[in-house]
């Protein structure tokens, strides 16, 4: 099978899986909204796929939230099966995806170091 075709699969799940949060959560617990799926990785044979979510919130938010999507891990493949037409339904593996957080230490740590001036000078950061 294609690395094409698998990224496209790929992609086709991330969009249903997203699309099917608000369907899933509806009146539960956990607002949808609080969910982004970052990416999804399909196996080679597309029996597996492992769906990488980042979570909105404090640590107790998110392995919460975590627990709730393993335990609706069976009305995402529902949601799956009848939106996308695949020889075989993956089994979905939910994966917190903390690289938006690091993404932010990141740029928080930059806005920090001191601005280079056109001259070559270092100056305090300016804040705009």
């Amino acid at each position: 099978m294609g690395v094409d075709r698998i990224e496209r699969v790929n992609s086709l799940l991330r969009r249903v899986i997203a699309e099917g949060m608000f369907q899933v959560f509806q009146g539960g617990a956990f607002q949808p909204g609080i969910f982004t799926v970052t990416g999804v990785r399909c196996g080679k044979d597309l029996r597996d796929a492992t769906v990488d979510v980042s979570v909105f919130g404090d640590e107790a938010t998110k392995s919460g939230a975590m627990r709730q999507l393993q335990r609706h891990a069976r009305d995402f493949q529902a949601l799956v099966n009848r939106q996308v037409r695949l020889k075989f339904t993956p089994r979905l593996v939910f994966k917190l995806d903390r690289s938006l957080e690091r993404g932010d230490a990141v740029l928080a740590i930059l806005d920090k170091l001191p601005q280079v001036k056109d001259d070559g000078e270092s100056g305090p950061a300016e804040n705009d």
